[in-house]
This record gives structure tokens, C-alpha cells and sequence, in this order.
């Protein structure tokens, strides 16, 4: 017996308009020609921006975010903690619990009870 690979399915039509479309694009593939999406346009506004941040990327002069306010009271804090961590003395961690002596009075009694003692 010979062994016949069986396909599933409906026949396919080699000559049909959908067959040839999908032949010619996958000529288009394997040769490279197939282009998708939208074109670039060479020499636009946008082109001209990103060739513009590759080149400060390139650099390292690209600036990211927005710019610091020397002003501010959060960059002041965050300048006074970066001056405490190079010193030495920013203290890392809990602060230690502060524990408070509390010192108790015992208070008046009013009135002693007296009591029989037994002979």
C-alpha cells in the first residue's frame, strides 16, 4: 500500500482571482518588495524632528521631563537628603520609638474601714 497524505477541506482552484493575489503577494514577500503601512515622507516637519532627537540621543544632550525648579520646596528637601547622604549623616531606617516614664501617684483614700481582730 502506498501512503497518501489525505488534505482536509475544499479543493483549492489554483487559477481563481484569490489564489492569484495570494501568489503574487507572496512573490512580493520572499523578494522583499512587499511594502506595508503608510509611506514616509522624506524631508517633513516630523522627519526632520526625529532625525533632530536621534542625534541629541546620540550626543546624550537630550533632556527628558521636565525642568527642575531650584525654587521649589520638594527639590530642596530632595537636595538637603543627597547633601545628608554624601556627609554621613542621613539616618537610615525607623526611628526609634521614644519611650515616655510614666510615674504613677497612688490617690487619697477617703475613708479606712475598720476591721475586728480576731484573739
Amino acid at each position: 500500500m502506498k501512503n497518501q497524505v489525505k488534505t482536509l477541506g475544499r479543493k483549492i482552484n489554483p487559477n481563481s482571482a484569490r489564489q492569484i493575489r495570494l501568489a503574487e503577494l507572496e512573490a512580493k514577500r520572499t523578494n522583499g518588495e512587499l511594502r506595508r503601512g503608510r509611506p514616509v515622507v522624506e524631508g517633513s516637519a516630523r522627519q526632520l524632528r526625529i532625525a533632530e532627537l536621534e542625534a541629541k540621543r546620540a550626543n546624550g544632550t537630550l533632556l527628558r521631563g521636565r525642568p527642575l525648579n531650584p525654587n521649589s520646596k520638594s527639590f530642596k528637601r530632595k537636595l538637603e537628603l543627597i547633601n545628608k547622604r554624601l556627609n554621613g549623616t542621613l539616618k537610615l531606617g525607623r526611628p526609634k520609638k521614644q519611650i515616655d516614664v510614666v510615674v504613677e501617684v497612688p490617690a487619697k483614700v477617703k475613708s479606712v474601714k475598720k476591721v475586728k481582730s480576731i484573739k
